[in-house]
């Protein structure tokens, strides 16, 4: 009987293990694609850049002005804002929960956008975020992206406390 236990743990450990390893890829790749791309397009202002990381059918929610927008509508303000170079900003990302598949993630985080970094008008902003992604022809993009300041109860603590980036174990 005790080698038909210890073939079960093991077989456990090893599956347990093996979808852990296969996470942890995803979202590596999610990090790689989406997340590392958002990030440098904010600070280079780069529209083309931020566009290609969402899918043609993106619908996009802001929870504080309860408008729901196209993927058209939502990348039209950026390409506006953007267009000013003189613009001084970084955005990083903290996270929640994160799950993903071969194609298909959930991911709610914690955003902090600030504008003028490391200068005397430095000033940051900060939201809950829960997007969906999806694989388009072997890169991730983002489908649904909803955030929120929640009434600015979203702050430095809100951030810190919620997981970093490059986390894979809490997942």
């Amino acid at each position: 009987m005790k080698p038909l236990y210890y073939f079960t743990f093991f077989a456990l450990f090893f599956i347990s293990n093996s979808n852990h390893s296969q996470n942890t890829d995803h979202l590596k790749a999610i990090n790689e694609d989406v997340w590392s791309n958002f990030s440098k397009a904010f600070e280079t202002l780069d529209y083309e850049l931020f566009t290609s990381i969402h899918t043609q059918d993106l619908i996009r929610v802001s929870g504080n002005s309860k408008k729901i927008k196209n993927k058209t509508e939502y990348l039209k303000s950026y390409k506006q804002q953007w267009a000013n170079k003189d613009l001084n900003q970084t955005i990083s990302f903290r996270f929640l929960e994160r799950i993903a598949n071969e194609n298909s993630a959930s991911e709610r985080g914690i955003y902090k956008l600030t504008r003028n970094p490391n200068t005397p008008n430095e000033k940051s902003y900060y939201g809950k975020f829960h997007v969906l992604l999806k694989k388009e022809q072997g890169v991730w993009k983002l489908l649904a992206d909803y955030d929120s300041s929640e009434n600015n109860t979203i702050n430095e603590a809100s951030y810190n406390e919620a997981f970093a980036i490059d986390n894979f174990d809490k997942y």
